[in-house]
């Protein structure tokens, strides 16, 4: 599979997601779609970074788009975390990395000194067409939220 760019399509792949949902991306078309990779459930930064997701979801859902975290966690896990920070948004359990690989997520990273593959927090805007609009990698969580909202704004206001 070739890398995803910012004016291509998203490949079209089968996800599970929490409450039990199996779906494939086309089915999100007629949508715009903020897809954010995280590294791990119940952690500091990403539960941070979920609740930023949740506490402007309703500005997303006036924009006419659908919010997706994306994790390795299992469904499990995501079912869990997701209950306890009352996210109104699915979490998609990624756990053979077919769509962190897609999306290029998946780097090295250097923890205390120990090397290991992880997601690098990242996010996706994609339009109701299914196209990548924007890509905001190595992201620090702080802001984030409110500097994606602002580009789905302009790609609407289009």
């Amino acid at each position: 599979m070739s890398k995803i760019e910012v004016g291509g399509r998203i490949p079209d792949l089968v996800v599970q997601a929490t409450d039990d949902q199996g779906f494939r991306l086309s089915e999100l078309r007629g949508r715009n779609v903020v897809l954010y990779f995280y590294p791990k459930d119940n952690t500091p930064g990403c539960t941070t970074e979920g609740q930023d997701f949740r506490d402007h979801y309703e500005e997303f859902e006036n924009l006419n788009a659908v919010v997706l975290g994306v994790s390795r966690d299992d469904i499990k896990s995501h079912e869990s975390f997701k209950t306890k920070q009352c996210f109104p948004f699915d979490l998609i359990a990624d756990t053979d990395e077919e769509l962190c690989r897609a999306f290029d997520v998946i780097k090295e990273k250097n923890l205390y000194g120990k090397k290991s593959m992880g997601i690098e927090r990242s996010t996706f805007l994609i339009d109701e067409h299914g196209v990548l609009r924007r890509e905001y990698r190595k992201v620090k969580v702080d802001g984030h939220v409110l500097a994606v909202l602002r580009d789905l704004r302009e790609i609407v206001a289009r």
